[in-house]
């Protein structure tokens, strides 16, 4: 459980400095609010990437992999879809600020992820 709340954090921080960062997308909120667009994109990607990932698999073989990078495109604009339908103050504009913010949220939870000890990470 302690994992779980530990990603759900680190999504969140990830999150707010691709908002940050990027000017295709834009967070205005509280902290529970950017707590609850985590919470929306871990769902997103633990309900609807495994289909995609499954369903795509012939294209992301022959890009290499390359063709997750645009599924992680696709999650962050459905969460931004999600969060701008319930009012949590995300929002993502179009297609090239997600796929610019999958690479920033991937790569600053990662090293999140790597900052902290090894015994909190398991």
């Amino acid at each position: 459980m302690g994992s779980l709340l530990l990603h759900w954090l680190l999504n969140a921080a990830a999150l707010w400095v691709a908002a940050w960062l990027l000017p295709g997308l834009d967070f205005q909120g509280t902290v529970l609010q950017l707590l609850l667009v985590a919470a929306v994109f871990g769902i997103v990607n633990s309900l609807i990437r495994p289909i995609l990932t499954i369903l795509t698999c012939p294209l992301i073989v022959v890009t290499l992999g390359l063709f997750t990078l645009v599924i992680n495109a696709l999650m962050l604009m459905l969460t931004g879809w999600l969060s701008t339908r319930w009012n949590l103050g995300f929002t993502v504009s179009g297609f090239w600020a997600a796929f610019w913010g999958g690479l920033v949220v991937g790569l600053v939870s990662v090293l999140l992820s790597l900052a902290l000890p090894r015994t909190v990470r398991e």
